[in-house]
């Protein structure tokens, strides 16, 4: 096992262990965050062998149970100062943010730098001052150890980014064995990556941690598009059967994406691409979506992997029947549009029929070649009658000089059409 892999696997237990010790030391159930307040772990204290309900208040409750804490909680806390704060601070009981019982929050600190919180339940009297001391000691040592998984963190994140961005098939092959080693065991067996794009934050410092995603074993930010990035995640999975646990690990990004508040930025230019390629807005438009690459066993093939998961997430920002999480595997067509080079969208036959003033004859045309060419259906979907339908096929083909009746026309429409999407 590689030794990023073996400080990974010890992460957990050692977590737990000094928040059990801070809530032995202390007398009270204690749990612990990182400083984006994401939870790692919580022990419940209770002398008397069972768990106390006044323990459970509803920001507690909240944070065990969905392992984050909200927006607005986040806020009312920090409000204290414990962002800065180098010692235990007190915070009072508010029942307008759901907190019934005071808290006391232990920051910790690795080299000044704040990493976490520990957070017990105040009481009267309360632990005594040399308690406290004692806590924080364990605090520090809880620093600690969030530094080094950082840091093992942070090494995975450049070697995946690494194999992701590898120009040459040397580099990759260089890459993908320091990745291997990296990981150790987990190296060898099935593995998939998703792609979350566009990521809300321009900073590589606000993607979650891999060990905050289900089934995570790497992740890093890349490219997307002239100014944006995505997320790549990579997955392990039990088996090359199914991809289940990858479209979990996205469902749970895109959650993170939209809690960012990164949902609405960037819509308005996605908004006004479709509007002026002829084509409405979908769901995906007003957000981010997730592409999932098809499984492979071991890491020599990730580089394709990446290529499909990519291509399955512009599948599902252009087509929102598909998303918001979309599998390689059933794109359809669309496996093949992802791979034409930008210039295949501007074809100069169909471009006409693209411009923002034929937006309904470009609808019409798309759904019409969607329903196999069947008039009946055709008009069914877009609520018009025929004679209607007749008169907007009769303009697409003046305005593009292709024959409707033709395959090999309708094939070229149809490609532009879908290809204009991404």
């Amino acid at each position: 096992m590689g030794e990023n892999a073996r400080v990974a696997a010890e992460f957990k237990a050692d977590y737990q262990e000094l928040v059990d010790e801070i809530s032995e030391l202390l007398g009270a159930p204690a749990t612990l965050e990182n400083r984006d307040f994401e939870l790692i772990a919580f022990g419940a204290y209770d002398s008397e062998g069972e768990l106390d309900p006044s323990a459970l208040d509803p920001v507690r409750t909240r944070s065990i149970l969905t392992r984050r804490s909200t927006a607005t909680v986040r806020a009312w806390f920090e409000g204290f100062g414990i962002t800065r704060a180098t010692g235990p601070v007190r915070i009072p009981p508010s029942t307008e943010a759901g907190v019934y019982r005071g808290r006391i929050c232990l920051p910790v600190r690795h080299r000044g730098v704040v990493l976490g919180y520990v957070w017990l339940l105040d009481g009267d009297p309360g632990p005594t001052d040399a308690q406290l001391a004692a806590a924080m000691r364990v605090a520090g040592r809880i620093g600690a150890l969030l530094a080094d998984e950082a840091e093992a963190g942070a090494g995975l994140s450049r070697e995946l980014r690494a194999v992701l961005t590898a120009e040459s098939g040397w580099q990759r092959d260089m890459a993908v064995a320091d990745l291997r080693t990296a990981l150790g065991s987990r190296a060898d067996g099935p593995h998939t990556l998703v792609c979350v794009a566009p990521w809300p934050s321009a900073d590589p410092d606000d993607a979650p941690a891999a060990r905050t995603i289900p089934h995570a074993t790497a992740l890093c930010t890349l490219p997307w598009g002239a100014a944006g990035q995505s997320l790549a995640l990579l997955v392990r999975l039990r088996t090359t059967e199914t991809s289940a646990p990858a479209v979990a690990a996205a469902t749970r990004l895109l959650k993170e994406a939209g809690a960012a508040g990164g949902a609405a930025r960037g819509a308005g230019a996605r908004v006004a691409a479709a509007v002026a390629a002829g084509f409405s807005a979908g769901p995906a438009a007003a957000g981010c979506a997730a592409g999932v690459g098809e499984p492979r066993t071991g890491l020599a093939e990730l580089g394709t992997v990446w290529q499909e998961a990519a291509a399955a997430a512009r599948a599902a920002l252009a087509e929102p029947r598909f998303g918001p999480v979309a599998e390689w595997a059933r794109i359809g067509a669309y496996r093949l549009l992802t791979a034409l080079p930008p210039e295949a969208a501007h074809d100069r036959v169909v471009g006409p029929l693209l411009s923002p003033a034929h937006r309904e004859l470009a609808r019409t045309a798309e759904v019409y070649l969607d329903c196999a060419g069947q008039a009946g259906r055709t008009a069914s979907e877009l609520g018009i009658h025929r004679q209607t339908l007749y008169y907007r096929l009769s303009r697409v083909e003046q305005l593009t000089g292709l024959d409707l009746d033709d395959g090999e026309d309708r094939l070229l429409l149809h490609m532009a059409l879908k290809r204009a999407r991404l």
